[in-house]
């Protein structure tokens, strides 16, 4: 079929996408992903959408790749000629330069291997997509978002698709740490009707071949910490974040991890037996002073009054001949007249005590969710998502990231205060106030 200069042809194609690849397909992002279990029409939604893109910029250079070139050649490729071949869409494809032309648009796709990432200097783009993107480096993923500047193009984009693989890169850049550019979708398990029309028992036969955790990352598409046990075995993103505000009525509980870098708290309130964790203040290599200067100003007149929680370890005198809580209460005294009183432990919990209990607000036996958290504490959410049990033991592992631990600490202190079972008949609480 033949082109003219600067003619944008119509393709139909057959292509009944899910809900979930509707959805992606529909992002403006200009980088975007496709996170999904196997089975879940990943690379169809990956190569439809690098055909959309060679049509939406006529005449232009577009990137689709692989971790390794078997990755490129036996599902990427075969994936798009199939396609191609199947709707009767022109094209030239040149093996020995591994790009293909769209005869309609006289659009180009370079085919790469992305696992010398250093070759991907160089050329501009208007577009490119990833196959299996948990198995490439990031690096891969920087070089080619820096080549990412064709300025003729119609529409700059750099999507990606994949199975979950823990809390990698591609979970920071795309969930976590997620910034203003991009977006991701994430498919939900069981959804693709035509594998279950065809192979009604597919997914049976793998939660028969899968232990427990690979199951749930393969089939069920579920972010894992797959190197050691979680933690905070009860928190879902879905249960437990919410758009939360401080209630003016309700007294402000602020727990702190003394930490110099960072120095780490969080701001709570209890509403009807539910702890609302609505803040947290993280600074790097930060004092106690500074901690409270931040406290102030965001909530620099609460009248409802201010309840302290922390580590025991806190009344202990520092070089300066103060303890922590000796520092809030001489700069609390000085710049505000809000009420606080302190309730901290003559001695902490065990570590397993804690623990426990967090994960008993988070969800009890009976299912009742006493814990929730507000959508911008991502520290937190790290926290309780990330920290995990060293390998084939019941300690936490503080050394694998020494960010993590320290809000979840401060949650801790707080519940303990505020949320443990009663003490048998003859102990004390053992609180201060």
């Amino acid at each position: 079929m033949g082109r003219t200069a600067g003619d944008v042809r119509n393709r139909e194609i057959a292509y009944d996408p899910l809900p979930s690849q509707k959805l992606f397909h529909a992002s403006n992002a200009v980088f975007k992903g496709f996170s999904g279990p196997i089975g879940c029409g990943k690379s169809q939604a990956l190569c439809q959408e690098a055909i959309k893109l060679s049509y939406v910029n006529p005449g232009r250079l577009g990137l689709l790749g692989a971790p390794t070139y078997p990755m490129l050649r036996d599902a990427t490729q075969a994936t798009l000629f199939d396609i191609l071949d199947s709707n009767s869409v022109p094209y030239d494809h040149n093996k020995a330069e591994n790009t293909l032309v769209m005869t309609d648009t006289g659009s180009r796709i370079l085919f790469r291997a992305v696992d010398e990432f250093e070759r991907l200097r160089g050329t501009n783009l208007a577009w490119f997509g990833l196959d299996e993107l948990t198995y490439t480096q990031e690096a891969a993923w920087l070089r080619l978002q820096g080549r990412l500047r064709d300025p003729k193009s119609t529409r700059l984009c750099g999507f990606g698709v994949w199975t979950p693989k823990g809390y990698d890169w591609v979970y920071r850049k795309f969930i976590a740490d997620r910034g203003k550019d991009y977006d991701a979708v994430l498919a939900a398990p069981f959804e693709n009707r035509f594998l279950l029309k065809q192979i009604p028992d597919f997914y049976h036969r793998l939660e028969a071949s899968y232990d427990e955790n690979f199951y749930k990352q393969e089939v069920l598409g579920t972010y894992l910490n797959m190197t050691g046990g979680v933690v905070y075995s009860s928190f879902s993103r879905e249960e437990h974040l919410a758009d939360l505000h401080a209630e003016p009525r309700l007294p402000l509980l602020w727990a702190l991890d003394f930490n110099v870098d960072p120095m780490s708290s969080l701001i709570a309130q209890i509403a009807g037996g539910q702890v609302r964790v609505l803040g947290e203040i993280v600074l790097r290599r930060a004092t106690t002073r500074q901690a409270c200067e931040e406290f102030l100003k965001r909530f620099p007149n609460h009248t409802a009054g201010v309840a302290v929680y922390g580590d025991a370890s806190g009344s202990k005198e520092q070089t300066t001949g103060s303890s922590d809580y000796e520092m809030i209460r001489e700069y609390f005294a000085i710049h505000t007249s809000v009420p606080v009183r302190y309730q901290v432990p003559k001695a902490n919990p065990s570590v397993r005590e804690r623990i426990n209990l967090t994960n008993a607000k988070l969800r009890s036996a009976s299912g009742e969710i006493g814990l929730v958290v507000d959508r911008q504490c991502k520290e937190l959410i790290k926290d309780l998502e990330q920290v995990s049990f060293k390998q084939d033991s019941n300690q936490i592992d503080k050394d694998r990231d020494r960010q993590r631990t320290h809000l979840s600490d401060a949650l801790g202190y707080l519940l303990w205060q505020e949320c443990r079972p009663l003490a048998p008949v003859g102990e004390q609480p053992g609180r201060l106030v």
